[in-house]
């Protein structure tokens, strides 16, 4: 699958979701132990993006990684964990 084609893939089907989706009446708060399962999925999202880079499978590492960054922003933006992305690469 190409570049073009997954991103079709993924932005499709995150319309799909963010056409659908339904706000829970109840917030159901989360404990420590969730929250670092949660971490520990983004964990293994970056994990598989090196896995993916070393393959040189672009395309999928870069989806790996975003979910990563994904996981990592909503926990951050719902005040779970604390951490600033660094400028890595930037001059």
């Amino acid at each position: 699958m190409n570049l073009e084609a997954l991103l079709h893939k993924y932005i499709q089907s995150s319309e799909k979701a963010c056409a659908e989706i339904k706000l829970k009446q109840d917030v159901v708060v989360l404990d420590e132990d969730k929250i670092q399962e949660i971490v520990e999925y983004a964990k293994r999202y970056l994990s598989d993006a090196k896995y993916y880079r070393e393959k040189k499978q672009f395309d999928t590492a870069l989806a790996a990684v975003a979910y990563c960054e994904g996981i990592l922003d909503a926990l951050r933006l719902l005040g779970m964990v604390e951490f600033t992305w660094s400028n890595v690469g930037e001059k």
